[in-house]
Order: structure tokens, then sequence, then C-alpha cells
């Protein structure tokens, strides 16, 4: 059994097959996938999102302006998530939300603006959150610890990279932290460390897909099937089989949504 936490499978990268890489998702025992839909909240990106999980029973969506289109989030873009999110079961968290200094494709003090208004957002909706944060992490922990403080839905710092100073932090605030296909690449030995170095209860594994494809599979796209090559990895690091560590991350992500998985 094993849960992939954060796919775009919406993406045009799927759109010649995207029925089939749900069915081999399936038979590589994947029992659930989070759809996260990004992109200009205008474009009718996020509504894309929410209608493949209409679609499939065992795919679920999570919906938020990413930190590089902050700069588009405004009161129609908070109206058309807040009321996507009232029609439909199926989204179970708000994000992807953040901050993203590395390419700085929004500016820094917009980017933390709207992360911490949509950090209001999700507690008044009762969601989780999904957060990404690349270069930002001070800052990161600091809105976090402003906006959600004693916040029982807290979320997924996802695909997670940072220090382990941050992923302790987070932990402490009651978030999960999500790690992808980076974790196996060769030069990923200082986040292996920290992957080692933390609860098994607070870990969850996901593709990022089409991004981010794990060792074995570089240069190919990803697809969520292969998500058991991180459960694979992160297994390794804590002695564990990959179905062990595949069922432990599964029942965490069962707990944080508050979802039966088949």
């Amino acid at each position: 059994m094993f849960v992939d936490s954060h796919a775009h499978l919406d993406g045009s990268e799927y759109d010649a097959d995207r029925d089939e890489v749900i069915a081999r998702a399936r038979d590589a025992g994947i029992v659930a996938i989070l759809n996260v839909g990004t992109g200009d909240p205008h474009s009718g990106s996020l509504a894309r999102a929410v209608e493949l999980t209409e679609k499939h029973d065992d795919i679920y969506a999570s919906i938020g302006v990413h930190p590089h289109d902050a700069r588009l989030f405004d009161e129609r873009a908070e109206d058309k998530t807040r009321l996507l999110i009232q029609q439909s079961k199926r989204v179970i968290a708000w994000g992807e939300i953040g901050l993203v200094y590395h390419y700085d494709n929004s500016p820094r003090e917009l980017q933390r603006e709207v992360f911490g208004r949509q950090l209001r957002l999700a507690r008044e909706s009762k969601l989780p959150v999904i957060i990404h944060s690349r270069e930002a992490e001070d800052d990161t922990i600091s809105i976090l610890r402003a906006e959600l403080p004693d916040y029982d839905r807290a979320g997924v710092m996802h695909c997670f990279g940072g220090s382990l100073a941050m992923a302790q932090s987070a932990v402490a605030l009651g978030f999960y932290i999500s790690f992808a296909g980076v974790l196996t690449f060769k030069n990923a030995q200082d986040l292996r460390e920290v992957a080692q170095k933390l609860p098994l209860d607070r870990l969850l594994i996901e593709t990022d897909c089409p991004y981010l494809t794990p060792v074995p599979f570089r240069g190919r796209r990803n697809e969520p099937a292969r998500v058991l090559e991180v459960a694979r990895c992160l297994g390794d690091i804590h002695g564990l089989e990959v179905e062990e560590m595949g069922r432990i991350t599964a029942v965490n992500f069962a707990r944080l949504f508050r979802i039966d998985l088949k």
C-alpha cells in the first residue's frame, strides 16, 4: 500500500496517456494520489485539478496559488479557490503555497503577504496546507508560527530539501515532512541524513510528477508508480522494507487528511 502525496496529473504532460499512467499507479499498489493544482488562478488550472478527482475515487485534490504566482493572487482568485473548495469534497488541502526565493518570480514581500493570507484562508476552511519552501527557511517557519499556532490540521512540507533544523521546527508545529525523488539522487547524502533523524510517524512520500524522477529512472517523465523508489530509499535509510515504509507513510497520509484508504 503506497500513497503519492503530491502529483500534478492534470498537466499537459499527461494528456496523451493519463489513463494509462493512473492504471500503472494502481498496478504498482498506489491506493491514493493527491493531485495538486497550480498555475495562474484565473486560467482554469485549479478547476482542472479538481475535475480530475471527480473521475477517480482514489485521486484527491489540493488547490492554492504557488509562490511563483503570488503576483496573480487577488480577491477574484481567492473567491474562485473558496468556491471550488465549497463545491467539491474531493479538495482535501490548500496549496501548494509558500515562499520560493530561488527564482523570485514574484517579489519576496508579496510572496510573504500572499503566503500569510492563504494560510489564514486554509485555517478558516479547516484544511491542511501544502508548503513549498526554497531558500526561505527562516521566513517560512516564522510565518507558519505566526499564522498557524496550535493548528491541529497543519499540513505538509512538500518535496523537502531543507535543513534538519527546519524539519524539526515544522514537525514541532504539527507538520509532516514529504520526500520526493531528490532523496534518491547521488548528491543528496545530506538530505538522507536529515530523513534518518525524523520520526517515522511524520514522514510522507511523493513524486511531484512529472518532475524530479527518482533513480533509476532519471531523465524520463516522472509518474506516481515511481513513488515506490522514494519509499525504497526512505526504507533503506530507516532499515525497513519498501512495503513497510509504504504502509507507514500511507497511514500517515490518512491520519493527516482524515480519509479512509481502501
